[in-house]
């Protein structure tokens, strides 16, 4: 089978046989894979469609919300509530859990989405993308609530996002490594483009808001100097800073060429325990990076390891070259924290 001709049915159809991936989990990243189609062609339409600009909604977190988050939102609802063992949904517009059963079973599967994240980008025409992940329930449930689905990030099956850019990504994983898709304008599928995608140990190159420095905590700050420093500095290499406000986008450029992606809790947002989302963003993205060979932490922690405490919570990201991480982990437990 050549590389160009592997569609994802084929590559998930070749894992169902290895029992390596549930048939129902194959429908369902399916029903995900055409989601991802359908926002991609609203997205490069918004401009002749009129949906770029804003609501006058806000959701959950506060944030106003863009037509397209909206129609985004929508379009994983009713796709990806399809596959009959999807109890629950879990979206970054939504107050509250969506759930498709009154009495969820163990092997049910919980669905946590970003349905469109960037979407600040999509006025001047960058990179947006979708975040999404996939939990089986261990045992039955009795009792609905938003508590239910606060399950740990190392206990997910599936983990991917669809990057929208000049072309269309999806890039996921089931626990064995990490491969990558892009869609074939025309045809419908999505093609293996990138297969068994690896970070290497180390990089040259990081990504960070630098207009919030003077929030940073002490370690963020020396971390940051030291690369700017270049081959005066401790690291004796030159550094180059990236920053597309799009953490799909930072990503998919670290599991390309590598690198280091920096949202750490910060003096103005450590009340709120830091800016991005655990469910829907930083667990599906750490989860992904940790089979690429890459490394995912708050500084202090594993994110996979941190037991939620609401749906909606926020937490610190710092992930990509384990080296890079390591170092950041290494200068906290060096001022004890």
């Amino acid at each position: 089978m050549t590389l160009e001709s592997t569609t994802l049915r084929k590559f998930l159809l070749q894992l169902q046989k290895q029992d390596a991936l549930d048939q129902d989990l194959v429908l369902l990243i399916e029903d995900i894979a055409t989601s991802c189609r359908i926002i991609s062609h609203q997205i490069r339409n918004g401009p002749f469609l009129d949906i770029l600009g804003a609501t006058e909604t806000s959701n959950i977190q506060g944030e106003t919300q863009k037509q397209l988050d909206v129609i985004a939102n929508d379009v994983f609802l009713s796709h990806c509530s399809n596959c009959a063992r999807v109890a629950g949904l879990v979206s970054e517009e939504l107050d509250d859990v969506v759930w498709l059963k009154d009495r969820p079973k163990a092997g049910d599967y919980l669905f946590y989405f970003d349905p469109l994240d960037g979407s600040s980008n999509l006025n001047v025409n960058l990179s947006v993308g979708s975040i999404f992940s996939v939990v089986e329930l261990e045992e039955d449930i009795e009792t609905l609530s938003n508590d239910v689905v606060l399950v740990k990030g190392t206990k997910q099956i599936f983990a991917g996002y669809s990057l929208y850019g000049p072309s269309t990504s999806l890039v996921f994983s089931t626990g064995q490594g990490v491969n990558g898709f892009t869609h074939k304008m025309g045809t419908g599928e999505f093609l293996l483009t990138f297969p068994n995608m690896q970070l290497p140990e180390t990089t040259d190159e990081f990504a960070i808001n630098a207009s919030r420095w003077r929030q940073w905590d002490p370690v963020i700050s020396r971390y940051v100097q030291e690369c700017i420093d270049g081959e005066d500095g401790p690291r004796q290499k030159t550094f180059n800073m990236r920053w597309t406000a799009s953490m799909v986008a930072e990503v998919h450029r670290i599991l390309t060429r590598g690198g280091i992606f920096l949202y750490p809790a910060d003096k103005e947002n450590a009340s709120r325990g830091g800016k991005l989302r655990l469910l829907y963003e930083a667990n599906p993205m750490s989860f992904i990076v940790e089979q690429a060979n890459g490394r995912a932490s708050t500084g202090r922690e594993r994110i996979l390891s941190v037991q939620p405490q609401s749906h909606h919570q926020r937490i610190g990201v710092i992930l990509g070259c384990s080296e890079e991480v390591e170092r950041i982990e290494s200068h906290y437990r060096e001022i004890g924290q």
